[in-house]
């Protein structure tokens, strides 16, 4: 089953839209399909711009944690090793990547978000959060120096320390978000956005993303190895595992 829907509009621009009922929980075949789009996005001269958005209320609950609860060691590091290349790919893709978040925006689910170049978030009582630490598990090197690139050093702690989950409009104000506007508005706030990306000169963007985002590529490339290692011995470690199968996601 498909859990990614991609459309390209006349103009240039390509939605790609989560939709992995209940709250588009991100498991290995979605993380798979969005990488695939990602990949045949970037091959299509005809697209100058993405939006990455999702289905419902949430735009993803983050890992589908009770599936990844039956995973191995093994296999779940395999995943997240998948799971932060797809980040990081987000995060240098050749072409502007605006996030529509339609609803709640949670965990792994932040973290695709951050890696966008620009996010739009409803105003309504969605909320968005790296909040990890409330159940015992940490992030990864890439969740780390990505947040410090958009919201700075203090905030990234404040943001990961705490756990808090933000309401659009606080979201906007330590800068996880760039713009808050209604449900009915978003669509067309976010293809406002991603229009005006796929006018510049195709080079001229990429170029300067590059120079932008590659120091913090090389800052992860020095930690999140072993930041993923890590974080799978915090996920199978007695306390975090107990709290993690109270986590239900489909009930």
């Amino acid at each position: 089953m498909g859990f990614v829907e991609f459309v390209k509009d006349p103009e240039g621009v390509a939605t790609v839209k989560i939709n992995r009922p209940k709250v588009n929980a991100l498991n290995e075949s979605l993380v798979d399909e969005l990488t695939e789009s990602f990949q045949s996005i970037s091959d299509d001269s005809s697209i100058g711009s993405v939006i990455l958005t999702g289905e419902g209320s949430f735009f993803s609950f983050g890992l589908d944690v009770p599936e990844f609860l039956g995973y191995s060691k093994e296999s779940f590091t395999k995943f997240l090793f998948k799971f932060t290349d797809l980040v990081k790919y987000v995060f240098l893709f050749p072409k502007p990547v605006v996030a529509a978040l339609n609803g709640h925006t949670i965990a792994a689910g932040c973290m695709l978000a951050m890696a966008c170049d620009y996010r739009v978030m409803v105003s309504n009582k969605a909320k968005i959060s790296l909040n990890e630490i409330t159940f015992g598990s940490t992030v990864f090197a890439s969740c780390v120096e990505i947040l410090k690139f958009v919201v700075g050093g203090k905030n990234a702690e404040r943001v990961l320390y705490s756990g808090t989950m933000y309401t659009a409009r606080e979201a906007r104000e330590l800068g996880l978000v760039d713009e808050v506007v209604s449900k009915e508005e978003l669509k067309k706030a976010a293809m406002e956005v991603a229009k005006e990306f796929a006018k510049k000169d195709t080079n001229a963007f990429r170029s300067i993303k590059s120079l932008l985002r590659e120091r913090v590529a090389e800052e992860i490339g020095k930690r999140e190895k072993d930041s993923i290692f890590e974080f799978v011995d915090i996920w199978y470690s007695e306390s975090t595992r107990r709290n993690l199968k109270d986590i239900k996601i489909y009930s």
